[in-house]
């Protein structure tokens, strides 16, 4: 702010002075009647007070053109700036028209995976009815196989029973030879045995037989139900080719929808990048435009409150970043009232949250003595209901001691002009003021003693000499930083401020 006071007064000094001398030429060469060009006395002052105005105007603009590069920036590349913002909606319409379109096939290969979904919950519905089927089929043959095993029961007790005639057969041939008188008696008898035994030998060939024929007819069968077996297994199999094979199509298409998401979700951040953009360039015009209008009242990085700052229990560290936050809010309703409008002492017009001011708390709360800084954190115009803010918190430390050397420069007050003398004066002043703020000290550098006498000295020396920017005082953290300047020649001081 002290920057902007400055640069008014300079502005508005210049003019009047311009103004001033203007008239008094033009007065001395309207009364003196002298021509330039071979015009008229009275055109003659005339053209002297257009020269005159043209000149303030000129240097005004030279002054601003100077002082703020965004002005500069903003009045001769505002047709860039605008053509910039254009093209950045351009692509931004591009770039949700292709949005849209990657939705639309997004959409389309949902459906066809909602369709594959509902091909392979038949394809499963059929596997299962398969299963049952299988199921039952192997139910049967395992009665099959019970059937066999009873009739395998039943040949075993044929042939036992065979057994036992061989063995009765056996014993009558013995009986015969033992009683041979017997034969006659008994031939009748052994004639009936021999029938009784073919007969029985026939019924056991006979049930041999069949066991036979019922054994080839279930292996038949088993053979056949193994071959329905074997083409069911087959069926399934090729089933499950089929569920594998529509598995992978599947896969294939979550990923071709796996890479649609991701284009969308690239396309979804350059959307998010260049709406940031627009809104970037919206609010550098806007702010562009509160320039030249004359409403900023608050720029980027201002300082709207500083306090040094030692605590040593928590309610006290709580008490103090409140109170400072307090002060803040209250010079930034000063500086956004409009003029003329009374300012309302208890509105919030900074954007506190309680984790901020815990944060804050966390780090001033260990009984050392800490600079606290809070600047303002954008461009805001007059009439803003809320800012943002940003702090700086540092040590209260020692930056720079008494008599340390901050900046040095030459002069040679026999052949430079008193501007150029001035504006070397200036820069040494800038290079102070550029190590304090890299020191952490962001108040303004102030020159102890007179700087007036200081210049009219340095005009009267006729020979080349040394000056040197020095901290006048022991400077902390919290500043400000006193610089005197002194005038060495052969390592000498001659005068100082």
């Amino acid at each position: 702010m002290t920057t902007g006071y400055i640069l008014i007064a300079a502005i508005l000094i210049l003019g009047g002075l311009l103004a001033t001398v203007g008239d008094r030429i033009g007065t001395r060469v309207g009364k003196a009647r002298l021509s330039l060009f071979k015009l008229r006395p009275k055109n003659t002052a005339v053209l002297v007070t257009i020269f005159t105005g043209t000149l303030i105007s000129a240097s005004t603009l030279a002054i601003l053109f100077a002082a703020d590069e965004g002005l500069r920036k903003g009045v001769f590349e505002l047709e860039d700036i605008q053509r910039d913002l254009r093209n950045k909606r351009e692509q931004l319409k591009t770039t949700e028209t292709q949005k849209s379109q990657v939705e639309s096939e997004l959409n389309q290969a949902r459906k066809e995976q909602a369709q594959a979904q509902q091909d392979l919950q038949a394809i499963n519905k059929s596997l299962q009815a398969a299963n049952a089927k299988q199921q039952a089929t192997q139910a049967q043959l395992n009665r099959t196989v019970t059937q066999q095993a009873q009739t395998q029961s039943q040949l075993n007790r044929t042939q036992s029973q065979l057994g036992q005639v061989v063995a009765q057969y056996q014993k009558a041939i013995a009986e015969l030879q033992s009683v041979y008188d017997e034969k006659k008696n008994l031939l009748a008898e052994i004639e009936q045995r021999k029938i009784e035994r073919q007969r029985l030998y026939a019924e056991a060939k006979k049930a041999i037989d069949e066991a036979k024929t019922a054994i080839a007819k279930r292996d038949r069968e088993l053979a056949n139900r193994q071959e329905a077996i074997e083409q069911r297994d087959q069926k399934i199999s090729q089933l499950d080719k089929l569920i594998q094979q529509r598995n992978l199509e599947v896969a294939a298409r979550e990923q071709v929808i796996a890479k649609r998401e991701s284009r969308l979700q690239e396309l979804e951040k350059q959307q998010n990048y260049l709406e940031q953009e627009v809104a970037r360039l919206e609010k550098y015009y806007q702010s562009y435009r509160d320039l030249r209008l004359g409403k900023l009242a608050l720029v980027r990085g201002q300082v709207l409150a500083a306090a040094v700052i030692q605590v040593n229990q928590p309610t006290a560290a709580r008490q103090a970043v409140i109170q400072l936050l307090k002060e803040a809010n209250q010079n930034a309703l000063l500086e956004l009232a409009e003029p003329g409008t009374n300012t309302v002492n208890n509105v919030e017009i900074l954007h506190v949250t309680q984790d901020r001011i815990e944060q804050l708390i966390k780090q001033i709360n260990d009984g050392r003595e800490y600079v606290m800084r809070i600047f303002s954190a954008g461009n805001y115009v007059r009439g803003e209901k809320q800012i943002e803010f940003f702090t700086d918190t540092a040590k209260n430390q020692l930056v720079f001691s008494g008599g340390q050397v901050l900046a040095t420069t030459t002069a040679d007050p026999k052949t430079m002009t008193s501007y150029q003398l001035r504006q070397r004066l200036d820069l040494l002043i800038s290079a102070s003021q550029f190590r304090a703020r890299n020191a952490g000290i962001i108040e303004n550098v102030q020159i102890d003693g007179t700087f007036l006498r200081f210049v009219a000295q340095l005009r009267q020396f006729d020979q080349p000499l040394e000056i040197k920017a020095i901290a006048a005082e022991d400077t902390f953290t919290a500043g400000p930083l006193r610089v005197k300047l002194v005038a060495i020649f052969n390592g000498q001081v001659i005068f100082s401020t």
